[in-house]
């Protein structure tokens, strides 16, 4: 079994986070959900990011690295959207890391150096999100994949942002299903 370091989106640590977590654990993993934003939720990707940017986005790191310094080092790095950027830095400069999960998001790995040898990598998004698509994540995913031995791109149908977030209104459950199944099938790879 893995032991998983989790880090929400823009919207908060939520339900829908929680829900994921759980299954997670359901299926024998270990799954640790710091809360970046201390307690605080929000009903917009603009406010959660607005609130990012307001601490700092190197507070909001430090805040992640923080939560590992009491982990061991062999752990999967997950982050959705905006947590893929701690989930990220961690994986690509924390040594150990066991595996990475990226859902909605993905930064050109230059950003925190090279991706290091050894390390798989999944990630996940709508192939219609505007976000994904067009904020770069999905040029720096596909460079990843290229460059990388054992990298996974996924690309599910529809324009939702978080589309495997069961709590919101744009939640897809049969692309949330499927990512539950290969996230499922990675972890029981790498653990």
């Amino acid at each position: 079994m893995s032991e998983v370091l989790l880090f929400h989106h823009a919207l908060g640590p939520n339900d829908g986070l929680r829900a994921f977590a759980d299954s997670l654990r359901e299926a024998g993993h270990t799954v640790h959900a710091p809360d970046l934003f201390e307690g605080r939720t929000f009903d917009t990707i603009e406010d959660g990011v607005a609130y990012a940017k307001e601490v700092g986005w190197d507070e909001i790191m430090a805040r992640g690295v923080q939560a590992a310094d009491a982990l061991p080092h062999e752990l999967v790095y997950a982050g959705f959207s905006l947590g893929v950027v701690p989930a990220q830095l961690l994986a690509q400069t924390r040594p150990g890391a066991s595996g990475a999960l990226f859902f909605y998001s993905c930064l050109p790995a230059s950003e925190f150096g090279d991706w290091p040898a050894g390390v798989p990598v999944q990630i996940h998004g709508a192939d219609a999100d505007p976000i994904f698509m067009e904020e770069g994540d999905v040029d720096a995913a596909r460079e990843l994949v290229a460059t990388t031995d054992d990298a996974q791109l996924f690309l599910y149908p529809g324009n939702q942002h978080y589309f495997a977030d069961s709590s919101l209104p744009g939640y897809d459950a049969e692309a949330g299903r499927i990512l539950m199944e290969r996230v499922l099938a990675f972890l029981a790879r790498v653990g």
